[in-house]
């Protein structure tokens, strides 16, 4: 067999195995990696290199080695689910190292951690200012979480006691100019809307790159050809118009009229009208 087929047919063997091996061992290597697991996926990487490119003499020692390698690491991972113990052996526990505004520096000597690694970190979550932390905490990958003072935290709905309705997400509808079913199936709504939508500022499917749809309905496309401009969407302000002119409307019929029942119904829906723009009103600008 020549040589070149060889290393053709060892690389795919080593990466068939290391696909296989990557789906046992899960995810949470690629998530947030500790140091350990960094080290881990190199060694990997050392020892698979070396046997496809035949280093290894006789190669069912390297493939023997590799084999070790990827069942100690699907051992680590059963190990650490199972027991803190072992997740504090082999990445240390997390560390307070910010205390009501405080820095404990006994920490982050424990840590190896500079003041100015801290303040860089802290900058990275867009704080300046080490007084306006309540809590800070590094994690096992030397990433630091940071709880920012209440009075410091921005303003959301809870905090205005104000009830928001759950949010579906933007749901991309169409990618390359291919229309996604599913995402269309999610959001409630199917090919005829979204081809209607279309036509209703002169678009093919076909000329989209890229269309999303967001929780309220409202459609974005983006096409092959930058130099057309495309319509902003207009469904939130379309139905806020509405809204505004059915309750003028209703609060005009009682006025105009002389029965106290039907003036009586129109000022009650001009109301309920006025009521749903309140709640309605900052979502529809």
């Amino acid at each position: 067999m020549p040589v070149w087929l060889q290393l053709i047919l060892r690389t795919l063997g080593v990466l068939l195995f290391s696909a296989v091996w990557l789906r046992l061992l899960g995810r949470k290597m690629a998530a947030g990696m500790a140091t350990f697991d960094r080290v881990y996926l190199v060694g990997f990487g050392v020892i698979a290199a070396l046997l496809a490119l035949n280093q290894i003499r006789p190669p069912l020692l390297g493939w023997l080695a590799l084999l070790t390698w990827g069942l100690t690491g699907i051992a680590y991972s059963y190990l650490a689910l199972k027991s803190k113990w072992v997740r504090d052996l082999v990445h240390g526990k997390e560390a307070v190292v910010i205390k009501h505004g405080k820095v404990m520096e006994e920490q982050l000597k424990t840590v190896r951690f500079t003041p100015e690694d801290l303040l860089q970190q802290l900058r990275k979550r867009q704080i300046f200012n080490v007084a306006d932390v309540e809590f800070a905490v590094m994690e096992a990958n030397g990433e630091i979480s940071a709880l920012v003072k209440s009075n410091r935290q921005p303003l959301t709905a809870q905090h205005l006691g104000v009830e928001t309705a759950p949010e579906v997400g933007v749901q991309a509808v169409i990618l390359d100019g291919n229309i996604l079913d599913e995402p269309l199936a999610t959001l409630g709504l199917n090919r005829g809307w979204l081809e209607t939508e279309l036509k209703k500022i002169g678009v093919q499917p076909e000329n989209v790159f890229l269309a999303q749809v967001d929780a309220m309905g409202e459609l974005y496309v983006d096409l092959f050809d930058d130099a057309i401009q495309v319509p902003k969407p207009t469904t939130r302000k379309l139905l806020l118009t509405t809204l505004e002119k059915a309750r003028a409307d209703l609060e005009s019929y009682s006025l105009d009229t002389d029965n106290p029942k039907a003036k009586k119904m129109y000022q009650q829906c001009a109301r309920e009208i006025a009521s749903i723009l309140y709640d309605a009103r900052p979502l529809l600008k």
